[in-house]
């Protein structure tokens, strides 16, 4: 009986073909749903990033930045939403002479409508069982860091970056970290990716605190 061909496709390069299959659905969600609302894509995602960052708002290159687009692209978006009464634009908090875009009632009803629209990845989710959903957003945590080390990806505003985050604080299984923002314990399945309090530790307070979060995947390839 031959061998069982294990060298010709490695794993990484089948989870990323897998990851690739999952992308081209996960756009076609994202196009169903803005289409919905009136919006292209882009337009939804710069939404429902400001929509998320509170009432100071936020710098064009700063949408441009998190989100990985050209500037004129993000002021491509920025204008057509702005044209729509999604959002306005108005002086900068930190700075009289910088113009920040903020969410406008309109717009926080557009992503909340957004929000509500069920996808198909929703179901597939859904369809999982806790501890599986909760073992792929451990994940996903974990590959969203190595990208942002890699520069990949800006930096998230999630659990596993914070000053507030402490991991395995408790001897609880099920909710083994802690957060001191809130004081409170909390579980894996809990782990945020995109928190409105989340403030970044340093590098060196990061790094320690992924040792003790992850420590196999504490130096990342």
């Amino acid at each position: 009986m031959a061998d069982f061909d294990t060298l010709s496709e490695p794993l990484p390069r089948r989870l990323r073909d897998g990851l690739e299959r999952l992308a081209t659905v996960l756009k076609a969600d994202q196009w169903s749903a803005a289409s919905a609302a009136g919006l292209n894509p882009t337009q939804s995602l710069v939404l429902s990033y400001l929509a998320g960052r509170g009432a100071d708002g936020m710098r064009v290159k700063e949408v441009a930045a998190h989100l990985g687009v050209t500037q004129p692209t993000a002021t491509d978006s920025v204008n057509a939403l702005a044209r729509k009464g999604l959002v306005r634009k108005g002086a900068d908090a930190e700075d009289a002479r910088a113009i920040a875009v903020r969410v406008t009632a309109a717009g926080r009803a557009a992503v909340k409508a957004i929000g509500l629209t069920t996808m198909a990845t929703d179901r597939a989710l859904a369809a999982l069982a806790p501890d599986e959903q909760a073992d792929m957003l451990l994940l996903v945590t974990k590959l969203i860091r190595s990208l942002q080390i890699a520069g990949a990806l800006p930096d998230q505003r999630m659990c596993a970056t914070c000053k507030y985050f402490r991991p395995h604080a408790h001897a609880n299984a099920d909710k083994p970290h802690h957060c001191n923002f809130v004081n409170a314990a909390f579980g894996t399945r809990h782990l945020r990716l995109d928190c409105a309090e989340h403030e970044p530790a340093e590098p060196s307070a990061q790094a320690e605190a992924w040792r003790a979060f992850a420590p196999e995947t504490s130096t990342p390839p």
